[in-house]
């Protein structure tokens, strides 16, 4: 009977062994970064009971108890280790509270396996050393009963302290199992407030955080849009400032080609100057001619007005192509230009008229000196036709070189003229191109701004796209984690159920065995009150 005994409470530690086990191995993957089991020494008969033997045997508000079982050859004791330090405060500061925050992360699968092993090794070990225990005490009895020798008395003895050793051991189990499911009541409801908070929490965090990155984004978009603006503003500007320089150029150009003309018009005009004063000269010089001979005077007072003529026509053609040109390179000088034109005509009519007039007077008394040169010329004919003939054949002479110096100098002003005309239609195309080179220089200006405009704009549109993009995802992120802690904390609670059931029905069946025990039903009907109402708050 002893040994039956025995074997039936050996196969019991070694069920509840088992089922504590299997409980330890799949609850491992639930327990927080930094949860470390402690098996105490390695005497096979010194049990630590820091190992957790549920999962939901984690830190919480209440302390927890160290303790010690030591397992004799006649009974089974737990010691209670002293705290060495007093109980904390429920009450922890923001340091300490980012610091279990920072550790609960979830841990990887590789430290889970680890942790499974390395507790699996530990829990293997301690109910190995239970196991070769009672395996030892089994043996023992075996062979006390194999003993004849012993008397009845011990015997009685024996199978009474054999008896009261498993009474012991299992009223002590159940101990355990009622502290355990205590334990893992108080770990529920602390668990189920602390994944509530924890859940409210994260939402006000998560509100707050899109808050605030809702603002961050307002504010740098603002920025960018004013660094926008700004750098558009100061590129209107630059581009301003570039066409009141190229107009200011443009102006001074033609400032300049205005000044280059005058001072050509002032050259034309000391040139002609010169050249009538030369002709005023050479008339005189014909004058005192003339008075000497009168044929003398007729021929060379023809060819002064016929030079007159010519150059009077070259210099009107000279004018009137410079005129058409003026109008053609600038059209705001055109009316400045008629007016000087008008001018000058004026000026030249007046001129002439001038001319005319002195070469009327110049006749009536060239007629009055030619009666009185015919009457000289009569009394002094035949003593000075040797003279004359002489002093003609000088003229001659000096009038055929005085009219190669005039070809001469009609070549090189017509030569000066196809030059200067040759110059100003180069200076025109030049003026010309270089305001195309100008004009296309701030065309391809422009539309360089246009391009790099058009670039900024798609690049601000990227990024603002990006920056969405971004936000989204981080929300899908938040949402699958969320969606994620969610379906833990459900199949976690599903689990506790299942196992608090499990409990249950094990404390049924230990309160049936305690009931057999013999114990008197009064304490019998409270244990089992207080289980069930246990059991029930664990159920709900």
């Amino acid at each position: 009977m002893a040994a039956a005994t025995a074997g039936t409470g050996s196969r019991s530690l070694r069920a509840g062994g088992s089922s504590r086990r299997s409980l330890l191995a799949r609850r491992l993957q639930l327990s927080p970064p930094g949860f470390q089991s402690v098996t105490g020494s390695s005497n096979p008969i010194v049990i630590s009971q820091d190992v957790p033997k549920h999962p939901r045997d984690l830190p919480s508000l209440k302390p927890k108890l160290k303790t010690i079982r030591i397992i004799t050859k006649d009974l089974i004791r737990d010691l209670i280790i002293p705290q060495e330090k007093p109980q904390p405060c429920l009450i922890i500061g923001k340091k300490e509270y980012e610091k279990i925050k920072e550790s609960a992360g979830s841990p990887t699968e590789e430290e889970r396996w680890d942790r499974l092993k390395t507790l699996k090794a530990r829990q293997d070990a301690a109910f190995e050393a239970l196991k070769k225990a009672q395996s030892e005490e089994l043996r023992k009895a075996e062979l006390q009963n194999e003993r004849e020798d012993l008397s009845d008395l011990e015997e009685e003895k024996e199978q009474w302290e054999r008896q009261k050793l498993l009474q012991r051991a299992m009223r002590m189990r159940l101990e355990q199992e009622e502290e355990m499911r205590e334990l893992t009541s108080l770990f529920l409801n602390s668990k189920c407030n602390m994944i509530r908070d924890k859940q409210i929490l994260e939402k006000r965090m998560i509100r707050k955080e899109l808050a605030e990155e809702e603002k961050r984004l307002d504010k740098m978009m603002e920025m960018e849009w004013e660094k926008g603006v700004a750098v558009q503003e100061e590129l209107e500007r630059q581009r301003k400032q570039e066409m009141m320089r190229a107009r200011q150029d443009l102006v001074k150009q033609m400032e300049q080609n205005a000044e280059k003309r005058a001072l050509r018009d002032e050259e034309k005009y000391q040139e002609g100057q010169k050249l009538l004063e030369c002709l005023e000269h050479m008339k005189k010089e014909d004058r005192k001619a003339w008075e000497q001979k009168q044929e003398r005077h007729r021929q060379i007072h023809a060819e002064i007005q016929y030079f007159n003529t010519e150059s009077q026509r070259l210099k009107d053609e000279q004018r009137e192509r410079e005129r058409l040109e003026d109008e053609r390179v600038l059209e705001q000088q055109r009316q400045k230009a008629e007016r000087e034109a008008a001018l000058e005509a004026e000026q030249e009519q007046l001129r002439l008229e001038k001319e005319k007039e002195l070469a009327r007077l110049r006749a009536a008394q060239e007629r009055a000196r030619d009666w009185q040169a015919e009457r000289d010329a009569l009394m002094a004919k035949r003593s000075q036709e040797a003279a004359d003939r002489e002093w003609r054949r000088q003229e001659l002479e000096n009038a055929r070189k005085k009219v190669e110096l005039e070809q001469q100098l009609r070549r090189d002003q017509l030569e000066q003229v196809a030059q200067k005309e040759q110059y100003l239609a180069m200076q025109v195309e030049q003026d010309r191109q270089e305001f195309q080179r100008v004009l296309r220089a701030h065309q391809e200006q422009l539309q360089r701004e246009k391009l790099q405009r058009e670039q900024r704009e798609l690049q601000q549109r990227a990024h603002a796209e990006d920056l969405r993009r971004q936000i989204q995802e981080l929300r899908q992120q938040r949402e699958r984690e969320r969606a994620a802690f969610i379906e833990e904390g459900r199949q976690q609670e599903q689990e506790v159920r299942r196992r608090n059931r499990r409990l249950a029905q094990l404390g049924q069946q230990k309160l049936q065995e305690f009931r057999a025990t013999g114990m008197p039903d009064k304490y019998c009907a409270q244990v089992e009150r207080k289980a069930q109402r246990r059991a029930n708050a664990a159920l709900s």
